[in-house]
């Protein structure tokens, strides 16, 4: 019988440390050791993935072959670790899956594919900031809307008698 594992958000680095995390070439930014040592259990509980999101990941060309140990299990490195951090990221602005595959394909093609990257990352930022702007109008609202109900409910109180 499998045992139920909570579903838990990736940690959430420092805005730098974050940053730095997110580096094109190799995954993982600079300086990250690319030898494998993680089993997938603990990039699991590292990243907030299910295993089975990090096979899927894999799969559909998301993540690079990843190495495997002698006796065939999955073996994640720090430059693996990375590039889940950055797309953690993407998928927190709400990019979707095929344009993270796209992102990923560009990556993997080479430096001559830098335009097109930046390209695709630029219209999302325009995306995100449309979608913070509509957050923000939306957040105005309910505001508001508290506030009444804040108002109000002194008011219903007085009213009420016994």
């Amino acid at each position: 019988m499998a045992v139920a594992r909570p579903i838990t958000r990736p940690v959430v680095l420092d805005a730098p440390a974050a940053v730095a995390s997110c580096a094109d070439a190799p995954p993982g930014g600079p300086g990250a050791d690319d030898t494998p040592r993680h089993t997938i259990g603990e990039v699991a509980a590292r990243s907030g993935l299910t295993a089975h999101t990090l096979r899927w990941y894999e799969r559909i060309g998301l993540l690079e072959r990843i190495d495997r140990s002698y006796s065939g299990q999955r073996r994640y490195s720090d430059k693996d670790l990375g590039w889940l951090a950055f797309l953690g990221k993407l998928r927190l602005t709400g990019m979707s899956v095929a344009d993270m595959v796209r992102y990923a394909e560009l990556v993997r093609a080479g430096d001559h594919t830098f335009a097109e990257r930046h390209e695709l990352l630029r219209a999302h930022r325009e995306e995100v900031r449309q979608r913070i702007t509509d957050l923000q109008t939306t957040l105005a609202v309910l505001d508001h809307k508290i506030g009444f109900y804040s108002d109000a409910a002194p008011a219903a109180e007085g009213n009420r008698t016994a």
